[in-house]
C-alpha cells in the first residue's frame, strides 16, 4: 500500500530548488503534482483540497532552515500535515465499561473480519488481556467454522449457537461465557453487510443496544478505494464506529482508503492488517505511516520486529560466538529463519531509511526462493557438517546438491556467501569495520 504514492511524492520533491527560499511557483507547481497523487491514491477530494491547502499556506514564504534544502523543507511540511491528517495513534479504550470489556467488529462481507477477530484476539493476549470469540455471523457459509477453526488454531476460548439463533442473543450467551471464562475482553465477529441495508444496519443497532460495546471497529479493505469514505459514513452513522482496522495494507491498494475515512469521520485508525497469517498485524502509529508514504523508512516498527523475531538472551550468544569468530552454518540458517519471520524482505526494506526505492528493484518471489533453497542445501548438511564447512569436499557437496535438489555449483555458492559473511562477522567482532567502496568515510 502507498507504493504508487510514495514514489510519485518522492520523485515531486526532487524536482523542487536545492537553495534560497520557497517561491510561491514552487510550491503551486509542487502542490499540483501532489494534488494529482493524492487522487491518483483514491484519496477523496475534499480531503485532498483541505490537504494541499494547509500546506500552500504553511510552505509559501517558508525560510529554508540552514540545515534544510528546499525539498527537504516541503517535505517536513507534508510529513506533518500527513501526521495530522491521518490522526493519533490507535489505542483501544476500555475506560468506563466492564470486563469483560466488548469489542464489536463490524464491516461489509469480504473485508476480512474473522481473520482480524483472530489477529486482534492474539494481539490482545499480548497485552496480557485474554481474549474471548463469539461467532455472531450467522448469514455467510462457514463463517462460523472459520472462526472456530482459528480460535483452536490459536488457543484461544471461544462461543458459537451454529447458524439458527438470532445474532443478538449470540452475542448476550457469548458475552456470559466469555464472563465465566475470566476473559478481559470479548470480540464479536459479525456478519457482513451493506451500509445502506436497512435491516441488518437495525440488527447491529440491536447487538450494540444489548451488549454495550466499548469499542465498535469497522473492519474495512484498505482497496476499496473512494467508496471507503461512503461506507465509513454509512456505518459510523447507524451504530457510532469508535475506530478503523484497514486490512490488506500489504497488497496494491493506493492507500487512499486510510487518509480519507480517518480525515472524513474523525474516527481513529486502530490497527493495520499487513497478511493473512496471523501476526500480520500492526498498531497504527500515523507518524510512522507518514514516513513510510514519504520513503524516510520506519525504523521503530523495523526495530519491534526484530525483538519479535529476536530472543535477548540468543542474541548475547550469538554475539559471544561472533568474537570468538565461531560463526556456524547452523547459526547462519537460524539467522536466516529470524528474518523471514521479520516480514517481506521488500516490507523490511521499505522501513530502512533510504532504501524504500531499493524495495522496488527486488523481486519478492524470486528472493523467497533463494532463502528457499539456501535453507534446502545446508538442512541437507549433517550436524557435524554445519558445525565444520571446511570438512565438505567434493563428494559431501555432491551428496547434498542430490539431497536438496539442485546443482553442485549451488552448493559452493552458499558456502562462498558463509565465508565472507563469517569474515565480515569476525571483522566486526573484533572491532575492525571493513572499507565498503562507494560509502562515505562515517558509513564505512
Amino acid at each position: 500500500m502507498f507504493e504508487n504514492l510514495s514514489e510519485r511524492l518522492q520523485g515531486i520533491f526532487d524536482n523542487l530548488g536545492r537553495t534560497g527560499k520557497l517561491t510561491e511557483k514552487d510550491v503551486d507547481t509542487a502542490m499540483r503534482e501532489v494534488r494529482l497523487a493524492l487522487l491518483e491514491a483514491d484519496v477523496a477530494l475534499p480531503v485532498v483540497k483541505d490537504f494541499i491547502k494547509r500546506v500552500k499556506e504553511r510552505a509559501v514564504g517558508a525560510e529554508v532552515a540552514k540545515s534544510l534544502r528546499p525539498a527537504q523543507q516541503v517535505v517536513k511540511i507534508v510529513h506533518e500535515e500527513l501526521i495530522d491528517t491521518l490522526g493519533e495513534a490507535g489505542r483501544l479504550n476500555f475506560s468506563g465499561s466492564v470486563k469483560p470489556h466488548v469489542i464489536m467488529l463490524v464491516g461489509l462481507q469480504g473485508s476480512g473480519k474473522t481473520t482480524t477477530a483472530a489477529k486482534l484476539a492474539v494481539h490482545l493476549r499480548k497485552d496480557g488481556r485474554p481474549p474471548f470469540l463469539i461467532a455472531a455471523d450467522t448469514y455467510r457459509p462457514a463463517a462460523v467454522d472459520q472462526l472456530v477453526t482459528l480460535a483452536k488454531q490459536i488457543s484461544v476460548p471461544y462461543h458459537q449457537e451454529g447458524t439458527t439463533s438470532r445474532p443478538a442473543d449470540i452475542c448476550v450467551n457469548g458475552l456470559k461465557a466469555a464472563r465465566e471464562a475470566n476473559a478481559a475482553v470479548a470480540i464479536l465477529d459479525t456478519a457482513g453487510r451493506l451500509q445502506i441495508d436497512d435491516q441488518m444496519m437495525a440488527e447491529l443497532e440491536e447487538i450494540k443496544r444489548r451488549v454495550n460495546p466499548a469499542e465498535i471497529l469497522l473492519v474495512a479493505d484498505s482497496m476499496t478505494g473512494q467508496e471507503a469514505v461512503n461506507i465509513a459514513q454509512g456505518f459510523n452513522s447507524r451504530v457510532g464506529i469508535t475506530g478503523l482496522i484497514l486490512t490488506k495494507v500489504d497488497g496494491d491498494a493506493r492507500g487512499g482508503a486510510a487518509i480519507s475515512m480517518r480525515a472524513v469521520t474523525s474516527v481513529p485508525i486502530k490497527f493495520l492488517g499487513t497478511g493473512e497469517k496471523i501476526d500480520g498485524f500492526e498498531v497504527f502509529h500515523p507518524d510512522r505511516l507518514a514516513s513510510r508514504i514519504l520513503g524516510m523508512g520506519d525504523v521503530l516498527s523495523l526495530i519491534e520486529k526484530a525483538e519479535e523475531a529476536f530472543d535477548e538472551r540468543e542474541a548475547i550468544k550469538l554475539q559471544k560466538k561472533l568474537m570468538e569468530n565461531q560463526f556456524t552454518l547452523q547459526d547462519f540458517l537460524e539467522q536466516l529463519q529470524k528474518i523471514k519471520k521479520m516480514g517481506p524482505l521488500t516490507q523490511i526494506l521499505g522501513m530502512i531509511p533510504g532504501m524504500d526505492r531499493m524495495k522496488n528493484q527486488i523481486d519478492q518471489e524470486e528472493a523467497e526462493k533463494r532463502l528457499k533453497k539456501v535453507e534446502a542445501i545446508i538442512y541437507s548438511m549433517t550436524p557435524k557438517e554445519r558445525q565444520n564447512p571446511k570438512i565438505l569436499n567434493a563428494s559431501r557437496r555432491k551428496r547434498i546438491a542430490s539431497g536438496s535438489g539442485v546443482e553442485v555449483r549451488d552448493v559452493n555458492e552458499v558456502l562462498k556467501q558463509f565465508r565472507d559473511m563469517q569474515k565480515l562477522m569476525g571483522q566486526i567482532g573484533k572491532g575492525r569495520f571493513p572499507r565498503i567502496p562507494g560509502l562515505p568515510g562515517a558509513m564505512r
